[in-house]
């Protein structure tokens, strides 16, 4: 059957879309924004990288816009963040004057960087001020050892979590091997195919 072109359904007090995707981009494009709500970002930003990974091909932000029913200003600062996040790239294709916006294809790689940016800097902010508070209290005559101890071992699981994501950064050694083979034998092909049988 077609895949025809639709407006998606409100979706827990949220406005119909609009635009101008079919079904299936519909439901993919909000399930990762929804997934990425989840994580603390905002929806929309899983929703523009969504379209621009499953179209496969650049778009400009009046594309995008008219796709997912967004406001100019409101892309414009979607992109601004994808981009300073490194999941979306600006180019300008040959002879075109207009920027268009591609997706970070190598899904590994997205993941690391994001943790990098982002978990590794609040962690090691998190680490400082209770390593901060911890140095406070032991000046205060009036804590009591207990209450120090406790800030020692608050401290201490901050050091090790911080120390663990920067391992993980470095190798990259999270258990993810089935959940993104499928993106590394998409890229794996894609790669063949462009080289010719």
């Amino acid at each position: 059957m077609k895949d025809v072109l639709w407006s998606a359904p409100a979706r827990e007090g949220r406005p119909a879309a609009s635009g101008t995707l079919s079904r299936s981009e519909s439901l993919a494009v909000d399930a990762v924004g929804d997934v990425i709500e989840f994580w603390g970002f905002k929806r929309n930003q899983g929703r523009v990288w969504a379209l621009l990974y499953l179209r496969g091909t650049p778009l400009t932000a009046s594309e995008i816009e008219h796709e997912l029913a967004l406001s100019k200003g409101g892309v414009s600062m979607l992109l601004r963040d994808l981009e300073r996040w490194g999941v979306v790239q600006r180019l300008r294709l040959p002879g075109d004057t207009l920027w268009r916006y591609e997706a970070e294809t190598d899904l590994v790689r997205m993941v690391l960087r994001v943790i990098e940016q982002r978990e590794a800097g609040f962690i090691a902010r998190i680490r400082s001020e209770l390593s901060d508070a911890r140095r406070l209290a032991q000046l205060d005559q009036d804590v009591p050892p207990e209450r120090l101890a406790r800030l020692d071992k608050m401290t201490s699981l901050a050091e090790s979590t911080e120390r663990a994501v920067k391992l993980f950064i470095k190798t990259a050694r999270l258990d993810v091997g089935g959940m993104f083979g499928v993106f590394r034998q998409e890229s794996a092909a894609a790669r063949r195919g462009a080289k010719g049988p």
